[in-house]
């Protein structure tokens, strides 16, 4: 209760501040899927240069055709469209379009919206330039057996399995995990454990809220790993109403779960204070660990075997000034498990943590995206990094400060080199959130080399 009271205070004051300077009135805590190191291990990789970006973005009232679409964006260095939008596909409405993940093959992309709970399927490897909406799933609440906002959408051998971040019951943050074939047919519904139904798994600390978010897996481990947010009710509802509500505050996960990755069984239920999002695995084989970070206390967890081969997790470092609410959101890891790149929406910076001690991240370089920034994507080599700004629609910031942008960068190793940028605001194509890059490469065409 007290830690609850302390952040809402927090929270508030640093509102106060941010609106007596016409700044910003909301915050994030959103995230997830984009780049090539935080795909399933089960989809094949873009190990040199992608060709396109593909962007998922929010419709606004009032710019554009108002809807939600996919933005595909050139990436490829030597085109005479390079860094510009080629195409942009809307999807009828505005969804509060979030994440998306390719599927297994690699030859359709999924995408939700965490409002309507559409799923939206759409074809990127007839033309990789032009993606194609070839399925609207509508009937995702009903089938799940109750199941609200579609968020992370992950591959699996011959099926997507996707996180949930509400219920239809109460519009809290009870919810599940839901499995589909790739063509679209619904499998199963697990539930997150909670005190009243466990599910089998161990509960380690004080929570087992049954909320959340992300969702990974290490197969060689025979394991998931799931993260925790917050329900509709409050990831719908205006920053400054949930801020002022006392009871909203207290509705944020606290908790990553350890399932049985073959049979979908919970495990263990690990006490994760402070919303912990974004999962990022090692790809080395012999290392056996993941990292996520917790929006509303600034830390960065390790989630980790001990000698005894048992799965554990440990607070392992701050993210900027803990006490200033930086807010980080999405993270993206290194190819070679040696950097974590973590962004933080509040001052809109991207931070770069040296991870080759995962015990002891340290951060070895900064550098300001914008006035907001959500959204980081690496690619595999590690010599390009993207970014986007908008996390929710009535959490991105107001006024001045409302920036919606998709830029790309150059890394060197020492420092990021702005290469491109597009301001979708005066492109009118909404809020630029999630990102998954495509190549003709992956699908034995040769039109990316011309």
């Amino acid at each position: 209760m007290n830690t609850t009271t302390n952040l809402r205070n927090r929270l508030k004051t640093l509102c106060a501040v941010s609106l007596a300077t016409a700044a910003l009135t909301g915050i994030a805590t959103n995230s997830v899927l984009a780049d090539e190191t935080c795909l399933s291990p089960y989809a094949p990789k873009i190990t040199g240069q992608e060709d396109f970006v593909y962007i998922w973005t929010l419709g606004v009232e009032g710019l554009g055709d108002e809807q939600d679409k996919l933005v595909t964006v050139d990436a490829r260095p030597k085109s005479k469209t390079y860094g510009k939008v080629i195409n942009a596909l809307s999807v009828g409405g505005r969804n509060e379009a979030h994440h998306s993940g390719v599927t297994d093959d690699r030859q359709y992309l999924w995408a939700g919206g965490l409002d309507t709970n559409k799923l939206f399927v759409f074809d990127i490897h007839t033309d990789p330039a032009k993606p194609a909406l070839t399925n609207t799933i509508t009937d995702f609440v009903a089938k799940s057996g109750g199941v609200v906002g579609p968020h992370t959408t992950y591959a699996l051998p011959g099926r997507m399995i996707m996180t949930g971040l509400s219920n239809n019951k109460d519009n809290g943050g009870r919810t599940g995990l839901v499995e589909y074939t790739n063509d679209g047919k619904y499998i199963d519904t697990h539930w997150m454990p909670t005190d009243s139904d466990l599910g089998g798994a161990v509960k380690t600390g004080k929570y087992a809220d049954g909320y959340g978010y992300d969702l990974r897996v290490m197969p060689r481990h025979n394991v998931m790993f799931t993260s925790s947010f917050t329900g509709w009710s409050n990831y719908m509802m205006d920053f400054g109403k949930m801020l002022a509500d006392p009871e909203a505050m207290k509705r944020f996960g606290n908790t990553v779960v350890q399932w049985d990755l073959h049979t979908k069984q919970p495990k263990k239920i690990f006490d994760v204070p402070g919303a912990p999002l974004e999962i990022r695995c090692a790809w080395n084989e012999k290392h056996d660990y993941c990292f996520t970070s917790t929006a509303l206390t600034s830390k960065i967890w390790l989630i980790h075997k001990d000698k005894k081969g048992e799965w554990q997790t440990k607070e392992v470092a701050d993210i900027g000034e803990p006490a200033k609410i930086p807010l980080p959101v999405d993270i993206s890891i290194s190819s070679d498990d040696k950097l974590l790149w973590v962004n933080t929406f509040m001052d809109g910076m991207t931070r770069a943590f040296n991870i080759s001690d995962p015990f002891k991240p340290k951060q070895v370089y900064e550098h300001k995206i914008g006035a907001q920034v959500n959204m980081v994507s690496s690619s595999w080599d590690g010599k390009r990094v993207y970014f986007t700004s908008s996390l929710l629609a009535n959490w991105d910031k107001k006024g001045k400060d409302n920036e919606q942008f998709f830029k790309a960068y150059g890394w060197n190793g020492k420092q990021l080199k702005e290469k491109i940028a597009i301001d979708f605001t005066k492109e009118k194509l909404g809020r630029p959130h999630q990102m998954v890059f495509g190549a003709y490469s992956l699908y034995g065409k040769d039109k990316g080399k011309k």
